[in-house]
Parts: structure tokens; sequence; C-alpha cells
């Protein structure tokens, strides 16, 4: 596997506006919250639930982030050839295996990512998937900008880019117009862990903000970037949401204000 040394980094673009894209900006706030550590098929399951209850409008949009233990996803492009071990030296490895309704190939999540899951419904924003794909890169793209990194698109190839080699992948299901699954963005990932699979079937390198800024920024302040740049993006007003209640119901109170 290749991956992109430290000191490739480009000189970031000077600060982006803050202030919401489009004529979006006008739309409804949308509900934010941060899961933490979560297993893939449990987040999996709050996502399955919200998308029900955002289809019949019992919610507004949400944005949940999350981290997942050790986890190959398929896509609905998968190929099989570009799983490159047996799934019992996975299993040995203590990496889980999981066939998704997402679009795309296979990938690599695990700790040291942070994965986001849009449910939105795109009829309230464009009825246009991949203008939905391209703002997701250009939330990431600005986010990343924050810490000093030049992130950009690679034509023809899904995702965002430092150098020839992927920064985050991008992989995303839309049902009746409501979105699940998303975006992961590698932070701390151990890139190692991608040597078991052809990242999105692209023989190309993957990277992190550790490689490439040789000290990644917390956690926490990633989050804050990318919360804060999607509700630019998609002109949103973003209110927090409480992890410690069913996150499927509305937060009435909040998007209320």
């Amino acid at each position: 596997m290749l991956t992109l040394s430290s000191g490739a980094a480009a000189k970031a673009p000077a600060k982006l506006a803050d202030r919401p894209s489009g004529a979006a900006a006008a739309a409804g706030p949308c509900g934010y919250a941060d899961l933490g550590n979560i297993e893939y098929g449990a987040a999996w399951e709050i996502q399955r639930e919200m998308v029900s209850e955002r289809k019949q409008g019992l919610i507004g949009d949400r944005l949940l982030l999350a981290e997942h233990p050790h986890v190959i996803t398929m896509g609905r492009g998968s190929k099989a050839e570009h799983l490159l071990v047996s799934r019992r030296r996975l299993e040995s490895a203590g990496i889980a295996l999981w066939e998704t309704d997402r679009g795309g190939d296979i990938t690599y999540h695990g700790p040291g990512q942070l994965i986001g899951y849009p449910i939105f419904d795109l009829k309230d924003w464009k009825r246009d998937v991949v203008a939905y794909l391209r703002a997701l890169e250009q939330t990431l793209i600005e986010a990343v900008c924050e810490f000093g990194i030049a992130a950009e698109r690679l034509p023809g190839c899904t995702g965002v880019w430092v150098g020839g080699a992927k920064l985050a992948a991008l992989g995303v299901h839309v049902s009746r117009w409501v979105t699940s699954h998303g975006f992961a963005l590698n932070v701390t990932t151990d890139l190692r862990r991608f040597e078991y699979i052809v990242p999105c079937g692209l023989s190309k390198p993957v990277t992190s903000l550790q490689q490439l800024l040789g000290e990644a920024p917390p956690r926490s302040a990633v989050v804050d970037a990318v919360r804060r740049r999607f509700g630019r993006v998609f002109g949103r007003k973003m209110m927090p949401l409480d992890v410690k209640q069913n996150l499927v119901q509305p937060n009435l109170i909040s998007e209320r204000q």
C-alpha cells in the first residue's frame, strides 16, 4: 500500500467564508450528535430508524458523527477481488465485515477515523445526488482547510484528496430522496489496515491528517470543523441533539428555537 509522506501537504488557501451557502440557508435546522465509538451494526440500525422517521416527516435533517471499531464494509459496487485476504484472516485480526446498501466499493473504518452519516432529505435541498456528493466533498475540503490542509477533488474519483492520496472516502444510499451512510475522514487512522483491501476499488494511496501534519488536531476540533462546515455548505443551522436520549425522536425544543 502506498502512503503520502508528511511533507507533501500543500499550503492551504485563504480562510473560507462562514456564510451559509445558497438559497438553502432559509431551510430548517439540522440536528447533530457525536455517537463516539460505536459498533458499525448499531450505527447502521440508528440510521435506518432515522431514515424511516425522516421519510414520515417526524424529524428534521440529522448529521451523526461516529467512530467504529475495526470493520471493512462492502458497497453495492464492491468486487470480491478487492478484498485481498480471507474472511478467516479478517476474523483473526479482529476486523468485522459487513455487506451494505451504500454505493461504492470496499472500504475500511476504524479507530482514528471520523465517520459522518447525514440523514438528509434532498427534497428540501436539491434533488440531485451528484450535487449532494460534491457538497459532502466541499464540506470536508473546507473542514481540513481550517487545519492548514489544501485538499481537493480528483477528476473521476469521488472523495477528498491531497497530493493524489485519498484523505476521505464517500459512499451514500438514497431512498425517496432521504440519504444515509456518508463519509469517512482519516484523522489518526492506522493506514496499514487498508492493506487488506483495494480501497474503493482504486489502486491509489491513502493518507490521514496525522500523516500530513505530523500531529493530528484533537478529534473534538475536527468534529467541530466538520459540523460547522456542513452547516455552511448545506445552509443549515446546526442544533445539538442529546445523545443520552433516543436519537430517533425529534428534539422539538431545539428545532423550534
